[in-house]
């Protein structure tokens, strides 16, 4: 989410460098982990036969030799791993590894690559990374490979067991032992043979499924056919029916989508020529050539393209759904060999094997003689979309299922509501009460039978033998003896009352949390304009969730604000610019220093007329020279994609009809990196050309071409990017930007000039902080020859490594990220979503704790937390800032005696601890994990009440989550109003939600926008994605999705509280129609000598709860508001109704079945005893007391309706909607 934070993956951890301290006032050049990992572009220019391309981290490739192409990597990934992971690897992603610049003597030694040591005691380590994955279960890819911690470069030996060869152009010889599988996928669940037996399987996992399955069996039995044998399965057949019709639809529609995808079709080479092919019939090894908009069929390396250099865009959309395009390249010695009609090319690819990481791909490439390597840019993936590239041609490697997104494909985790669990609680209840009337029967039965055992032959409605003449005379008639006759009545008692258990409440449930979201996807006020994009029910099980959350988990970039950067500050050689703004179509005086440009942007960008000033004039060269460069490193350290339009643009400024003007835009996939570049741009520095190996930067109309000899990436360890580019005049020169954490460090030794230059340079990064702007350090040095080459050869020989070949490449990064010349840092304003604070606000009312978990640095965070109002100024701050584990034990030791914290472990009944392995958790007994904790009033500090507001860092968590910290960190937040974690990585997100989750009952709410925040959004309750700048990874393994962070403020205290009400009342409402129904039956029994005979028929038990009663119970639960919107928005605190669950609980429970009691007997006596003399018969008395309970209960729920129609103002309101609708639509 962060600019100088990008995404981690598990395994971006150097788990072969050695660890060390240092203060942090050290000059010495050292790389620091970070938490995340970021996404650019990378360059790459394939000249000569030996090309060399540099995987810089574990999800992108970065070319650092002469020889480069521009390529482009995907955006952020992450790795959701189960919360026994959390502690144990957060250590990990916090912890420093320093890459110190090394001497001379350490370069020459260091390129062995024999000599790191591992991090910590864990021996054997996984080389590559945990594979991303769209959905949730975090598996590890099928190739991973245990390394010993003592690498050598030749990994080819080590490499040949588990590689995969692709013969190009022999399907038949890569396949020849029938191991790879087809082009045909299949994301259906079923098939006609399979459907019955798994959908069966699938349904009766629901016990109360097994339970009528029971029921219906017993009842096929002669001696306890208490209902008709067809009869007694219809409850159950109903329920199973409608889901399978359900799922057997959904599973029909999947076949559909499978069957049109795989009968589409693509040119595949055939006989030397390209003939068409349906893509469910190609193999892997075979040629595809691909024209422009159409979708790639498999993942495939790329052989040639239309471009000379070999270069393609791609589009993600369908894979990620990110919207900016991608670069993907050919390598140049199979690029020459391939045209447009024709592809000559011959030799094999070893590369890994299937996994589900779509930002990594590492292989080795034979041919003509040659070897190079393969990496990520060089492959395009199934799904992908060919954009601004004539065609493009590439052999398949992984087809069909092991294609990296069909792997990707797994459903989300399954998430169960707390009702549900709650209602399973009940369901145990009313097994309990249900035996203990079907005891009572058979004990009833047996004591009856042993009275008049004598009598049995004599009395008119039972008889022991048969009476009638025949050969039976004399005989038992179905008599068992009292014991078994007592066993038998239990069982018959058991199908009499089985609807005690409500069966069709399953269905009804689903019917109505159905109808719940479509009147929330529909709802108008959560349809966000600007994206064009409406709320999203993804999980349609915990709609009532909704209703209780506790905590809410939120990131900060994307969600509190909108991911939409504009350059507002620069620091350029110790000197602060950004106060004086003009926008370059202004017509004032001021505004004549804004020279008139050729290239016109898609918005204007304001600019610093001092600045400008400054850059025109020769006044202080060593000033101007730094402003130079510092420019043209924000020009040139990207991976941004310059577009030129022909067409116009409506800017901020005046129109312009000069012919002369060109209009440009930049394709990015960091928002970051398209703010700087149109910055530099607007300062007259403008990047309008990225081609093979160079670039064309305009600068105040002089084109400057540079050769670009490497890039480096941004990544998780260094947090930094760099360029090695090659001036005109030969001159050789790395820029680098990067975080202020890990860019200080390796600038180079001054003099006292320079350290005037430094202190000024970190007081105006602590001024752009404090006003919640993203701040990025700039610097560069001239690169000689002699460390040119020696650089040149160590990459050469890393970029070539199929294993570990990250951790190599960022010790090749570190020969020349040091000594580096600070040039000055920017400023980025990331503006604020609209309607935040307020929502903010509204949630803290309705008792809900925010959060905020965030990648960017502590500065930022506080500011943008005061402006969103999460902190206020009467707060009193506490900060853990901890660089040991006895640090943080000390500071949170201080807090908590400070501001008077009582431990969660005082209280009427010691709490049992228990340790799992390796990680410390504190397991409390569910009894005491809300209700027993002790009351604290937060912010009681030595006689002043101010609220506590704690403010923690990612490196702090290292050693607190990890260690046996947990529970005063728990203590601590828990009594502040508000928590602000600062510098985070993705697990150690999750690593707090899962504190919560394990210390209390409370119901947690994550909500993000990135990758980053995956494993936040699936550990918590309810995870919430934000439809923003990011992709859409957030989205897909989110339970809901929405446009914008206010609408969470209407989608709890409105619909939250709504839906929470209904299935409330739906529950409890069903428990007592079935149980007045039983009662009634119970009553009857025992009037009739225990003999569990009925009095009604057999459909009118099943039509009683499928049809009689259920059909309103759905309304009712769909429709019914027991408060209007406006009441619920204005007055945020009725939605801890959720919180004290007054719609739901175990005493509500009691006092509804004790209220049946009453109520069946009233039910059964005042018919009986109206009609005691009459001669009515028994099957007419049953109708009668059927329809008496069927009135009664409806009767009830009638009058427990809270409103039978809309308010006037809301029908006002839905015809201006309507109205509106209708001017909106085009004539």
């Amino acid at each position: 989410m962060s600019s100088d934070q990008p995404l981690l993956l598990e395994s971006d951890l150097p788990s072969v460098i050695h660890h060390r301290h240092r203060k942090s006032g050290s000059r010495t050049c050292i790389c620091s982990n970070a938490s995340f990992s970021s996404a650019s572009s990378t360059f790459d220019e394939p000249q000569q036969p030996q090309t060399s391309d540099l995987d810089l981290n574990d999800h992108r490739d970065v070319v650092l030799a002469k020889d480069c192409i521009f390529h482009s990597a995907l955006a952020n990934s992450t790795s959701f791993g189960t919360e026994k992971d959390f502690h144990s690897v957060a250590s990990q992603f916090s912890g420093q590894f320093p890459l110190e610049c090394p001497t001379r003597v350490e370069r020459t030694r260091r390129q062995s690559w024999g000599t790191m040591e591992l991090h910590d005691a864990n021996v054997n380590n996984n080389n590559r990374t945990v594979p991303f994955e769209i959905s949730s279960a975090s598996a590890a890819a099928s190739s991973q490979r245990i390394r010993h911690k003592s690498v050598q470069f030749d990994d080819e030996a080590l490499y040949e067991d588990s590689a995969r060869l692709i013969y190009i152009n022999d399907p038949k010889k890569t396949n020849d032992k029938y191991e790879f599988t087809g082009n045909e996928i299949r994301t259906s669940k079923y098939t006609i043979i399979t459907f019955l037996p798994k959908n069966l399987f699938i349904q009766f996992h629901r016990v109360a499924y097994l339970y009528f399955l029971v029921i219906a069996a017993l009842n096929q039995l002669p001696p306890l056919a208490v209902f008709g044998r067809t009869v007694s399965l219809f409850p159950l057949l109903f329920v199973l029916c409608v889901t399978a019709i359900k799922d057997g639809y959904e599973d029909w529609r999947r076949h559909r989508s499978d069957r049109n995808e795989n009968n589409r079709e693509s040119l595949v080479l055939q006989y030397g020529d390209f003939r068409s092919k349906k893509w469910k019939r190609i193999q892997a090894g075979e040629v595809v050539k691909i024209f422009a908009d159409e979708t790639i069929p498999a993942d495939m390396v790329l052989l040639g393209t239309s471009d000379q250099s070999g270069l393609a865009y791609i589009q993600t959309m369908n894979l990620d759904g990110e919207s900016n395009l991608k670069t993907r390249y050919a390598k140049q010695e199979t690029a020459s060999a391939v045209s447009s009609e024709a592809c000559d090319v011959s030799g094999f690819i070893r590369c890994e094997q299937p996994n589900r990481n779509i930002y990594e791909f590492t292989a080795n490439m034979e041919f003509n003689g040659l070897k190079f390597s393969l990496s990520q840019s060089n492959i395009v993936l199934r799904g992908c979309q060919l954009k601004n590239t004539d065609w493009i041609i590439g052999v398949v490697v992984y087809a069909g299922q092991e294609t990296k997104a069909m792997m990707n494909s797994a459903p989300s985790p399954s998430k169960r509501s707390r009702l549900e669990s709650y209602m399973n609680r009940e369901t145990l209840w009313l097994s309990i009460f249900l035996f203990i009337m079907c005891l009572v029967v058979a004990l009833g039965m047996g004591l009856w039978l042993v009275r008049h055992k004598n009598q049995l032959d004599t009395l008119p409605y039972y008889r022991k033998r048969y009476v009638n003449d025949g050969p039976d005379k004399g005989k038992k008639y179905k008599y068992y003896g009292i014991p078994m006759e007592a066993f038998f009545s239990f069982l018959s008692s058991v199908i009499v009352f089985q609807i005690m258990i409500p069966i069709s409440l399953y269905i009804t449930m689903e019917l109505v949390r159905l109808g719940q979201s479509y009147f929330m996807i529909e709802d108008r006020d959560m349809y966000d304009a600007n994206s064009g994009s409406r709320f999203q029910c993804r999980s349609l099980n915990i709609n009532e969730d909704l209703g209780q959350i506790r905590y809410v988990f939120s990131d900060k970039t994307g969600t509190l604000t909108e991911n939409k950067m504009e350059f507002r500050m620069a620091s350029v050689h110790g000197k602060n610019y950004g106060n004086s703004l003009l926008m370059a179509g202004n017509n004032t005086a001021e505004a004549a220093v804004i020279p008139k440009r050729r290239w016109k942007l898609k918005s204007e960008i304001a600019v610093d007329s001092k600045l400008l000033t400054m850059l025109q004039q020769d006044s202080n060269r060593d000033e101007r020279t730094a402003a130079h460069e510092f420019f043209l490193t924000l020009a040139a350290c990207n991976t941004v994609i310059p577009i030129l339009s022909d067409g116009g643009y409506s800017g901020c400024g005046t129109s312009e009809s000069n012919e002369d003007v060109e209009h440009i835009d930049y394709q990015g996939e960091s928002p970051d990196e398209q703010a700087l570049v149109s910055a530099a741009s607007a300062y007259g520095y403008t990047l309008f050309e990225r081609t093979s190996g160079h670039i064309v930067i305009d600068v105040n109309g002089e084109k400057l071409r540079l050769d670009v000899l490497g890039l480096h990436e941004f990544d998780s360890v260094r947090k930094r990017m760099s360029v090695v580019i090659r001036f005109p005049d030969n001159v050789v020169k790395v820029l680098v930007k990067g975080a202020d954490t890990s860019m200080f460090s390796i600038l180079a030794n001054g003099g006292e000039s320079n350290n005037s230059i430094w202190h000024s340079t970190q007081s105006h990064l602590s001024e752009y902080s404090s006003q919640g702007l993203r701040t990025l350090v700039v610097a560069s040095r001239d690169l000689s020859d002699a460390e040119l080459e020696e650089w040149h050869n160590m990459y050469e020989e890393a970029s070539t490594a199929l294993t570990d070949r990250v951790t190599k490449l960022r010790q090749t990064a570190a020969l020349i990220e040091c000594n580096l010349k600070l040039l000055g840092a920017t400023g980025i304003e990331d503006k604020l979503q609209e309607g935040v604070p307020e929502a903010i606000e509204s949630l803290r009312q309705a008792g809900i704790k925010v959060w905020v978990l965030t990648g960017d640095k502590q500065e930022t965070a506080i500011s943008i937390g005061l402006s969103c109002k999460l902190l206020s100024a009467d707060m009193q701050q506490i900060i853990i800032n901890g660089t040991s584990e006895a640090e943080c034990k000390n500071l949170l030791g201080d807090a908590i005696a400070k501001y008077c914290v009582r431990s969660s472990s005082i209280g009427p009944r010691n709490l049992k601890h228990k340790t799992s392995a390796g990680h410390g958790d504190l397991d409390i007994p569910n009894g005491l994990k809300s209700l027993n904790l002790p009351k604290w009033h937060p912010g009681k500090e030595e006689g002043t009440n101010a609220p506590l507001a704690l403010i923690i860092d990612g490196n702090s968590l290292v050693y607190i989550l990890e260690k046996e910290l947990e529970s005063e960190l728990f203590d601590l937040a828990t009594s502040c109003r508000v928590v602000l974690c600062c510098r985070v990585a993705p697990l150690q997100k999750a690593g707090i939600v899962a504190l919560i989750k394990s210390r209390t009952d409370d119901m947690t709410l994550a909500i993000g926008d990135g990758a980053n925040d995956v494993s936040m959004i699936q550990m918590a309750d309810v995870g919430v994605g934000i439809c923003g700048q990011e992709g859409r990874q957030a989205v897909m393994a989110s339970d809901f999705a929405m446009g914008q962070f206010q609408f969470l403020k209407r989608l709890l205290l409105v619909h939250g509280h709504w839906n929470y009400q209904r299935v409330g009342y739906l529950v409890l409402y069903n428990f007592y129609r079935n149980a007045v129904f039983v009662l009634m039956l119970f009553w009857y029994i025992l009037c009739t000598a225990f003999s569990t005979t009925s009095a009604l028929t057999d459909w009118s038990s099943v039509f009683y709860s499928v049809i009689y009663t259920s059909i309103p119970t759905i309304i009712v639960g769909i429709l019914d508001k027991d408060l209007s919107h406006r009441t619920l928005l204005q007055y945020p605190k009725l939605y801890g109704t959720g919180h004290r669950q007054e719609a739901y609980n175990m005493q509500l429970f009691w006092i509804t079945m004790i209220d049946t009691v009453w109520q069946s007997l009233v039910l059964f006596y005042v018919p009986l005893f109206t009609y005691k003399d009459s001669s009515i018969d028994i099957w007419s008395m049953g109708s009668l007391w059927t329809i008496a309970v069927v009135i009664l209960v409806n009767i009830h729920l009638a009058m427990d309706i809270n409103r039978w129609i809309a308010r006037e103002d809301e029908l006002m309101r839905k015809r201006h909607d309507r109205v509106r609708s209708r001017q909106q639509v085009p004539s």
